[in-house]
């Protein structure tokens, strides 16, 4: 008799443990709902940033944007997004702002200048940095914001346009853990991984490094188209295996259609060219104040413009 009455406790607290959880449990409905009551805005609409603002926007937040360049403005205020004609106007509405301009001195113009985001900000706002920019750089901005109440975090992304389209970015953020909490929900609109990294600095710092992995990878994979090309081996079949084998990364399985693009016009391949170069400046120059070398990333950096087919006179490389 006993044991019955242990069993029917036991299947009732079972029951009551599973109402709980689902009552806390994950609903999209009620996210979204929350979505709706977070105020977002968006700097710097480029060929990443407007895609990243699409995804939040259709994630449901409240989004307000801002360019100096009219048409993504126009695009995405069609979608419903609100139009910002002032950084002041932005940052008076938002609690969290992604900045995605191209680099340090932009980022710190729209944050620092007598226009930026800091001159009016709402207290206890939050700005996301998502440009590859050196980690002095957020420390100092970060620093600039705790006198007017906002918090800075860096949170660079990886995998390009195609990635932000496809909602596949990887996010890496620097920061106290409590305001990582707090913008996830704004990342993972765009994310397949966002990874806290650490304090801050610690995500521009991993950008960084990234870079410098990447780029090497797209010597290597250059070389190889080249070798395949002068022995008559087809680099697609080549590909093929790399794909399953140890020589197996992401920027040679994406060479052709999202790394160098051969189809597209000159002046993409070259101003591409010239964002991969730059994208490794940081990372020399920490190497140089470590004292160490990297003469890898060096030699990527001096032979860029051939790896990406773009000589100097702005044809193609064999």
């Amino acid at each position: 008799m006993g044991s019955d009455v242990e069993l029917l406790f036991l299947r009732n607290s079972i029951a009551l443990v599973a109402r709980v959880l689902h009552s806390a449990r994950y609903h999209p409905d009620d996210w979204t709902t929350q979505q709706m009551t977070i105020a977002v805005g968006f700097v710097g609409l480029g060929r990443i940033g407007k895609p990243i603002a699409a995804n939040i926007l259709t994630a449901g937040f409240d989004l307000m944007v801002f360019d100096v360049r009219e048409e993504p403005i126009r695009e995405l205020a069609q979608l419903g997004a609100k139009r910002a004609r002032s950084l002041r106007e932005l940052s008076e509405h938002a609690e969290i702002i992604a900045v995605a301009v191209v680099d340090d001195s932009q980022v710190e113009e729209v944050i620092l200048s007598d226009a930026g985001l800091l001159q009016s900000g709402r207290r206890e706002s939050i700005i996301m940095i998502h440009s590859t920019v050196k980690p002095g750089t957020v420390r100092k901005l970060a620093q600039a914001g705790q006198g007017k109440g906002v918090t800075v975090v860096d949170a660079p992304v990886s995998g390009g346009e195609a990635g932000a389209r496809e909602r596949q970015l990887c996010y890496m953020v620097g920061g106290e853990i409590a305001v990582f909490e707090k913008v996830r929900p704004v990342l993972a609109a765009s994310a397949a991984h966002v990874f806290h990294m650490g304090e801050l600095g610690s995500g521009a710092t991993a950008k960084m490094i990234l870079q410098v992995v990447v780029c090497i990878n797209m010597l290597g994979t250059y070389e190889a188209e080249l070798l395949s090309e002068k022995c008559g081996l087809d680099f697609k079949a080549l590909q093929a295996v790399l794909r399953v084998s140890s020589g197996q990364s992401f920027v040679a399985e994406h060479w052709l259609d999202r790394f160098k693009r051969p189809e597209d016009p000159l002046p993409i391949r070259r101003r591409r060219a010239e964002v991969f170069v730059e994208s490794l400046a940081p990372a020399l120059r920490l190497a140089r104040d470590l004292d160490i070398a990297l003469p890898g990333t060096t030699l990527a950096r001096e032979l860029f413009q051939r790896v990406m087919g773009v000589d100097e006179s702005g044809g193609r490389s064999g």
